[in-house]
């Protein structure tokens, strides 16, 4: 991986041998490295936090998330009907 010009920060976590040997085995499987297939789990599992955080958002405030979803202008033309 190419990281000219860009700084890169690490992060290092200890884990179970055995959690590690899973871990491992999911990323072969996958045609992965393992520091691929934990970065992708990791931004899927963030992905989907901000998903249910926005989804909860609307349940909470649906006019307020509506009307962020509405407030365009190809949207506009409706505001007169």
């Amino acid at each position: 991986m190419k990281t000219i010009g860009r700084k890169l920060d690490r992060l290092s976590i200890d884990i179970d041998p055995k959690e590690h040997i899973k871990i491992k085995t999911f990323a072969a499987v996958s045609g992965k490295t393992i520091r691929e297939y934990v970065l992708e789990s990791v931004r899927e599992h963030v992905r989907q936090q901000i998903e249910a955080k926005d989804l909860q958002a609307m349940a909470m405030e649906p006019t307020t998330a509506l009307a962020k979803l509405w407030d365009n202008e190809k949207d506009a033309y409706y505001d007169n009907v």
